[in-house]
């Protein structure tokens, strides 16, 4: 093996590794920070990474806020995120929920539509998924299937295809006109790093569930999918519920901004904190408890 290829080996190793960490939660790349694991021990680095972790405690503090506003004023805010295959839309969606309640914020991810849906308003399947009062849905992935994975794998007619981008505008600024905020981003990234992306799922067995044969496929038509992209943006970049790029190569950058973004999207206002304070617990004299058979204990298997 010559150098060369012994130095780019180097470097896809290095670049695994970093794919490797990014993708898990930053507590944890925290504590293997602590203990010398981390993917790269640089001190610039490390600084960034702590940064980055919190800057990103912060952003979820106000998304906190921001929920609280959402239940208490009763608003309603649609949040789409699209993108090419692995450009990280789970990734900011993740860290978006980690703090929030599930109960008032849930993510809408409808797999391919079955054969009863394809008989229906192509928007129908989506509507169900819309907030009530006082919740947030985030679409990963939306009703813009249609002017991506739709148009490029020849799913939908070209018929259909202009009919979609007819009805998109109306659509969504009747949902506008009821009071639905829509907020619309396209995380964006490059040529080479959605390969390396690729195959850093090829090579991980806990990430090889993510590929499947459409997503293959949607690799080999980059530019099919690039040609897609560009007229949905032109098409469906209405006032009422623009479209936002976030740049994706650096992930963390990435989630940061976008979640940044997203808070100065929604006109949200702290509440006064409420006090909390722990009742005291009932005791009765005659209160046992009965034990519990070991038969049924977990073992400590650490």
């Amino acid at each position: 093996m010559s150098a060369h290829e012994m130095n780019n080996n180097n470097m896809f190793d290095a670049r695994f590794l970093q794919e490797f960490y990014d993708s898990y939660d930053e507590s944890l790349e925290m504590e293997l920070a602590d203990v010398g694991l981390a993917a790269n021990n640089d001190p610039q680095e490390m600084a960034w990474r702590r940064r980055y972790f919190m800057e990103l405690l912060h952003l979820q503090g106000e998304l906190v806020k921001l929920q609280n506003w959402v239940i208490r004023t009763g608003h309603r805010l649609v949040v789409i995120f699209e993108g090419r295959d692995a450009a990280g839309k789970g990734g900011v969606i993740k860290r978006i929920m980690q703090r929030l309640n599930p109960r008032y914020c849930r993510v809408a991810a409808l797999p391919a539509p079955n054969e009863r849906e394809r008989t229906q308003w192509y928007f129908q399947r989506y509507v169900s998924h819309l907030p009530s009062a006082g919740e947030i849905v985030l679409f990963d992935r939306s009703w813009y299937n249609r002017a991506g994975v739709e148009k490029v794998m020849g799913f939908c007619s070209d018929a259909e295809y202009e009919e979609f981008f007819h009805s998109t505008p109306e659509f969504e600024r009747m949902l506008v006109r009821s009071g639905i905020q829509i907020v619309k981003y396209w995380i964006s990234i490059t040529d080479e790093e959605q390969e390396m992306r690729f195959l850093s799922r090829i090579h991980d067995p806990l990430k090889q569930w993510k590929l499947s044969p459409m997503d293959l496929e949607s690799r080999r038509r980059w530019e099919d999918y690039t040609a897609a992209k560009e007229m949905m943006l032109e098409r469906t970049n209405i006032s009422e519920a623009p479209w936002w790029v976030v740049q994706g190569v650096d992930k963390k950058k990435a989630r940061l901004n976008c979640i940044s973004h997203l808070l100065q999207q929604v006109p949200y206002e702290a509440a006064e904190g409420e006090q909390i304070s722990l009742p005291s617990r009932i005791h009765h004299e005659n209160y046992a408890r009965h034990p519990v058979p070991e038969s049924m204990i977990v073992p400590d298997s650490y």
